[in-house]
């Protein structure tokens, strides 16, 4: 058995125990690294020698007030796109290959707070654009349930080292499911945040409105707990909320009785595979035995997701990637002759093929002539998208589907037809239109031995009554507690 299959309050008791120490923690998951890393290639930068040092500093504190926080010494895995101090940052884009940056992100410091120990930076599609990891300036990464699968995307690294075994937990970001749908793929528990929850500064942009900073871990618990560390007003993000943040391990009660389920038809209809439909259709039953109940719903907009998010994401990442021009950091090309060359030569090298279709799409929806056409009714379909989640929300508690529509699918599969691979995010899409908050917890297996996600949206800033409700699903079930024969 792993230290990394204990849940986080088992592994802090034996910590206080002294029968294992930090050093312990961290060896256990470098060894791993060790053993699968070269199969799963979830990693993009180590931090070993800071690690190991961090390690014996936290030994010393054992036993002491400052050892008392329940993420003391426990190590952690951190995605590519969330700045690191002195730790190469790179959004697995070659324009950033070397940049080291000269500040922590919000969320890294309140880690730091905790002391944690990052253990390194996890592979992603390439600015966080990309449902597969196979984006990525570098590498592919691997599911480690099948290695000719995909673990997801964008957040593909930090769900495939959390499966793997090489943390027991990570951090990732969701844009349009970029925590969830990995969580689904690999098995493990993903939840994207309501927007505003957690602070985005340090977080590099994709899709500003959109972005959204979360945890995946092995488990509903652990899942909280670091919730609970990262969440929280932020004086240098004019977009987190000044809502307070509620003990969520007190949320984690088992009961589930009298509560209201919704089931949109529409996660349930056209394109979602009869396997998930049926993990569906058997965990609602699960939560049943539990004393809620479920009804039909309907959310009519949710057919205009896709089409809306593609349009508003790629604006907004036209705007926010014009910073790297290879004129302040990052990549600059060598062959520039005047400096319009540089910032065509500069982006053609630095950016991969997906970078450039998104940015062309979004500037193309900026132009003068489009603007209204496509950017300003893309903005009024997420305004109707976000009503129909109000209006389910006024009569349910929760409303729960599949995560995603299918199983994980093969490596190259859908990489030359972008719509198809757009059409993935379809489930999870919606759920950053609205705003709430969305967790994916294990449900069940396909034929071929792959996990299936059930996705559980909850009311804004009602994270509360989401973990709620995955904790007693996942006490019922055995699910969240296979792990993949790497």
């Amino acid at each position: 058995m792993s230290l990394f299959d204990h849940k986080l309050s088992e592994l802090h008791e034996l910590l206080h125990k002294k029968e294992v120490s930090v050093t312990d923690l961290v060896d256990e998951s470098y060894k791993r690294i060790d053993a699968v890393e070269d199969k799963v290639k979830a990693f993009l930068t180590l931090d070993e020698e800071n690690a190991r040092s961090k390690a014996k500093e936290r030994d010393s504190k054992l036993g002491t007030d400052e050892s008392k926080g329940l993420l003391f010494g426990m190590p952690i895995g951190i995605k590519d796109n969330i700045v690191t101090k002195g730790l190469r940052t790179t959004c697995a884009s070659k324009i950033l290959e070397n940049f080291n940056p000269i500040y922590d992100a919000t969320v890294i410091n309140k880690l730091h707070s905790a002391d944690t120990i990052t253990i390194g930076k996890l592979n992603m599609d390439e600015f966080a654009m990309g449902s597969s990891t196979e984006n990525s300036g570098f590498q592919k990464t691997s599911n480690p349930w099948n290695l000719e699968t995909v673990p997801g995307g964008s957040s593909g690294g930090s769900a495939a080292s959390v499966a793997a075994g090489e943390v027991p937990f990570s951090l990732g970001s969701d844009t349009g499911g970029s925590i969830r749908q990995p969580a689904a793929f690999t098995g493990t528990v993903g939840l994207k945040p309501t927007y505003g929850r957690v602070s985005r500064f340090g977080l590099v942009a994709f899709a500003s409105s959109l972005d959204q900073i979360g945890p995946i871990t092995r488990n509903v618990e652990d899942n909280a707990y670091l919730l609970q560390a990262i969440a929280g007003l932020d004086p240098n993000d004019s977009t987190s909320a000044n809502v307070e943040v509620p003990n969520y391990a007190e949320a984690l009660t088992g009961d589930v009785k009298g509560l209201k389920i919704a089931v949109p038809k529409e996660y349930l209809g056209e394109g979602v595979g009869e396997e998930a439909r049926q993990a569906v259709l058997a965990s609602l039953k699960v939560l049943e035995g539990m004393g809620a109940t479920w009804e039909e719903v309907s959310l009519p907009h949710s057919k205009f997701g896709v089409s809306t998010y593609y349009l508003l994401a790629s604006s907004e990442a036209s705007a926010n990637l014009a910073r790297f021009d290879g004129v302040r950091y990052g990549y600059r090309t060598p062959n520039a002759e005047n400096l319009l060359d540089l910032y065509k030569k500069t982006r053609a090298e630095g950016f991969g093929d997906e970078v450039k279709r998104r940015i062309m799409l979004g500037t193309f929806a900026l132009s003068s002539g489009y603007y209204e056409a496509y950017y300003k009714k893309a903005q009024q379909a997420r305004t109707l998208i976000k009503k129909d989640f109000e209006d389910v929300f006024a009569k349910y508690d929760v409303i729960i589907g599949p995560t995603t529509p299918t199983p994980a699918f093969k490596i190259g599969e859908k990489i030359d037809d972008p719509l198809t691979m757009y059409a993935n995010d379809i489930l999870t899409i919606p759920v950053n239109l609205a705003g709430v908050p969305g967790i994916s917890v294990p449900c069940g297996f396909s034929s071929t031995g792959l996990p299936l996600g059930l996705q559980i949206i909850g009311k804004h800033f009602d994270e509360s009554t989401i973990y709620r409700v995955a904790h007693a699903f996942e006490q019922a079930t055995d699910f969240h507690t296979k792990r993949p024969q790497l």
